[in-house]
């Protein structure tokens, strides 16, 4: 008879059969982790651009220049504030104020504060000067704070946007009225309704006392 041969197969344990997959799985996940792309990191948004003055203002903060800011023309955008006339520093003389005028064409940012504590003014689209007759541009306008943000632009019906005598300043007009106006000391003004931007009177009274005013170059 012939002897009979066994043939033994070795067969893997639970353990080791847990074992193997679970390296398989990690080698599958590093894997993937390679074939991963990265995760893209989001550029950071830009700080929006910020007016940067050059001096502190006696009148105007943060608040008042951020709501004045988007009326004002994209082409100033950017620039720094120039403290060009206060009475603080300079004192009240519209003469003053023009001889600090000179040299500059950019426009200006006349603001001012009555004695009632109202504060009020007007964006001009090139510097204020001394002139035979009405100058400027359809960018030209006037703004209260009574305590928000009223801008009244042009309304295209005159051009009778700003006009520099030697004791008066004048800015929109109509039916012989002034949106605004100066006297020659800048200490008595007053406003009135105009057809040039359809104003609101700009103070509590048609006519006011001023307190503080600041004339701003803005190119």
């Amino acid at each position: 008879m012939k002897s009979l041969r066994w043939r033994y197969t070795r067969l893997p344990s639970q353990v080791e059969d847990a074992l193997s997959g679970e390296e398989g799985e990690e080698k599958e996940e590093e894997e993937e982790e390679e074939a991963a792309p990265a995760p893209a990191i989001a550029p950071a948004p830009e700080d929006p651009t910020e007016t940067q003055l050059a001096e502190a203002s006696q009148l105007l903060g943060a608040l008042e220049i951020r709501q004045l800011s988007p009326h004002l023309p994209a082409r100033v955008t950017g620039h720094s504030w120039s403290l060009a006339f206060c009475t603080a520093r300079d004192g009240f003389s519209l003469r003053r104020l023009y001889r600090q005028m000179e040299g500059h064409s950019g426009p200006v940012l006349l603001v001012l504060r009555d004695q009632d504590g109202q504060m009020f003014g007007a964006f001009s689209s090139s510097a204020i000067r001394l002139s035979k007759g009405f100058y400027g541009t359809g960018e030209t306008f006037l703004f209260s704070f009574s305590p928000q943000l009223k801008v009244f632009k042009w309304t295209g019906s005159n051009s009778f946007f700003v006009k520099g005598d030697l004791d008066l300043l004048m800015m929109g007009s109509g039916s012989g009225e002034f949106g605004l106006w100066l006297d020659g000391d800048l200490y008595h003004g007053g406003s009135h309704p105009c057809a040039t931007f359809n104003n609101e009177v700009l103070a509590r009274q048609e006519q006011f006392c001023v307190k503080e005013l600041e004339a701003w170059i803005l190119s």
